[in-house]
């Protein structure tokens, strides 16, 4: 599908980061954009754009969005679920309430943003659904567990959709960026202040802009083509892991030892922190007995 005048295209996350580059992409491109997001962008995108609020863990507010496309557009051509949060932490300290936060909007925001308009494109005969997922969801870098998770599971998701849609002509693109350098850290929720700093650190050096990636996603698009790694490094690792996966598996066991000692010290630093603080609440209660 090229995108061009007329063309109908629903961005979610789209007030900041690599969801305002892709809706200003297709603005440019002369496409009817509806930017959705929870907050209002702080420079929306020129061109024939319209804003919907949008919180992806909400059904109502799902169906809102869709009677707000047939009703100004009857219907849609691109759906992209960007809309997305990072997170890091050892498994075992990350807590039931932070899994079910990031899996609620990485993958079941995803999961109802398909949800609600399969239907619509099915009935059309023709759409396209991007995902925007991750490389972290093919690599499954250890100290990530939970976004790697709900990264993998928006691949398999989209794989699943490739072929189900494929025979009422609606495509799918899944898209698998490595560190590109925008606000996503700010959000980030991490047990470990090391793995935080190390993510957000990853997050801000990216090499490859919003801008750079939202073309390829077009152009993914445009060519029907499903699967995007839009960074170089990416294409490498992805070809070695194949390849020679003993290698990576050593490479990955390397970085992870250089971490975990990084991690150690930080528990070090926390249990003295704690065995002082236990010290000196004892030492209070001892004088207020005394008292």
């Amino acid at each position: 599908m090229t995108a061009g005048a007329g063309t109908r295209v629903l961005v979610t996350g789209a007030a900041s980061g690599l969801g305002r580059a892709i809706a200003a992409h297709y603005a440019a491109a002369g496409c009817r954009v509806l930017v959705t997001d929870l907050t209002e962008p702080a420079a929306p995108p020129a061109g024939e754009v319209s804003r919907h609020r949008l919180d992806v863990r909400s059904e109502e507010e799902w169906a809102a969005v869709r009677e707000w496309c047939e009703t100004h557009w009857g219907g849609l051509d691109v759906l992209v679920n960007n809309a997305g949060v990072a997170a890091a932490g050892r498994v075992e300290r990350i807590e039931d309430a932070d899994w079910e936060w990031i899996l609620d909007i990485n993958l079941r925001g995803t999961v109802r943003g398909c949800r609600t308009f399969v239907p619509v494109l099915k009935r059309q005969g023709s759409g396209h659904i991007v995902n925007i997922a991750s490389l972290a969801g093919l690599m499954n870098l250890p100290g990530m567990s939970s976004y790697n998770v709900s990264k993998a599971a928006v691949v398999s998701l989209s794989e699943t959709l490739r072929h189900e849609l494929a025979p009422w002509g609606i495509h799918t693109t899944v898209v698998c960026p490595g560190f590109v350098p925008t606000n996503l850290g700010d959000g980030l929720r991490s047990p470990d202040p090391v793995l935080a700093r190390q993510a957000d650190r990853l997050i801000q050096k990216g090499r490859v802009t919003p801008e750079r990636v939202a073309e390829q996603v077009a152009d993914a698009v445009a060519r029907r083509r499903f699967l995007v790694l839009t960074h170089p490094e990416g294409r490498k690792a992805m070809r070695v892991k194949r390849l020679w996966p003993a290698l990576v598996d050593r490479q990955i066991a390397a970085v992870w030892r250089r971490t975990k000692a990084e991690l150690d010290e930080q528990d070090a630093r926390d249990a003295a922190r704690g065995a002082s603080r236990d010290a000196a609440q004892h030492t209070e209660g001892t004088r207020e007995d005394t008292a």
